[in-house]
């Protein structure tokens, strides 16, 4: 997982969307995000171009949806909480944010 995390990590550096796409979506199906979302639509949670418009502009987004992913939630979306996801390191959740953030 740590060479996933390095990857995006550059390729973000480097301006290449097209590997940090896969890279992101290789991560959120690593850790099984796409049990619960997808991209474009919503599944059990909101899909993730739903969250990147929600959050545009928020410069406190990326932090308070990394502790999310980690830590879990409810309210924001409905009734359904999201779980917390002890199986993400910090590293990991960032890259999943930026990812999911970064959806058109």
């Amino acid at each position: 997982m740590k060479k996933l995390v390095v990857v995006a990590a550059v390729a973000g550096l480097m301006g290449s969307t097209a590997a940090f796409a896969d890279a992101g979506m290789d991560l959120a199906k690593a850790k099984n995000c796409l049990a619960c979302h997808a991209v474009d639509k919503k599944v059990v949670g909101p899909a993730y171009k739903e969250v990147a418009a929600k959050y545009k502009g928020d410069k406190t987004a990326e932090a308070k949806l990394v502790e999310k992913v980690q830590k879990g939630g409810s309210g924001v979306w409905g009734s359904m909480p999201m779980p917390p996801n002890p199986q993400v390191s910090p590293a990991e959740a960032k890259t999943l944010v930026a990812w999911v953030l970064s959806q058109k």
